[in-house]
């Protein structure tokens, strides 16, 4: 494991402040790395950024920010095509990402190259996938009885909305229980 980087040591005001300085397109990096700098300076501290650090971080934040970007398109996309109350189906679709996303992860912890050094990482990102596995599971089966739990409030509103419609149009309520029971399959 490396040593982390100048702005991994930032303390979060800082590095708050450095990444709204890179969100602006009104300020370039040379510009947020000498503000950063003046503020570390008047702080006393004695750690200075460089352009290139600046840059690399700009660079893998606008990478995120993409990412981010598309993930949502995607969402949207099949939100829109799953319709309006799509909640069981989203769900679903998110945990079939993240399952995919995960074998992806652990294809390539097998292909990583073991030794001394990366052993620790390994380790770590096998517990956050097992992890990971145990809440999407959790997450799936929870995603099954919500559903089921949706359908169950529908069968019983359309069941209240049956028997009240069947007495209103003057059915006794063994006609309306009929309907209830034989039509919607409540009881």
């Amino acid at each position: 494991m490396g040593k982390p980087s100048t702005i991994d040591r930032l303390p979060e005001d800082i590095l708050e402040r450095l990444q709204e300085l890179l969100r602006d397109p009104r300020v370039t990096q040379l510009d947020a790395t000498a503000r950063i700098n003046e503020i570390l300076e008047a702080d006393g501290r004695d750690e200075r950024l460089s352009k290139s650090a600046v840059n690399r971080y700009s660079l893998s934040m606008r990478q995120a920010g993409e990412k981010l970007q598309q993930s949502r398109e995607i969402a949207k996309m099949w939100i829109g095509k799953l319709g309006a109350a799509p909640q069981g189906q989203v769900g679903n679709l998110v945990n079939e990402v993240l399952r995919t996303l995960a074998f992806d992860l652990s294809l390539k912890l097998q292909d990583a190259e073991l030794n001394e050094e990366t052993i620790p990482d390994v380790i770590h990102n096998l517990k956050a996938l097992a992890l990971a596995a145990q809440r999407l599971e959790a997450s799936a089966t929870l995603n099954v009885k919500r559903e089921a739990e949706i359908r169950k409030q529908a069968l019983e509103q359309a069941a209240a909305a049956v028997e009240d419609e069947a007495r209103a149009q003057g059915m006794d309520a063994e006609q309306a229980d009929f309907w209830r029971r034989k039509v919607l399959g409540v009881a």
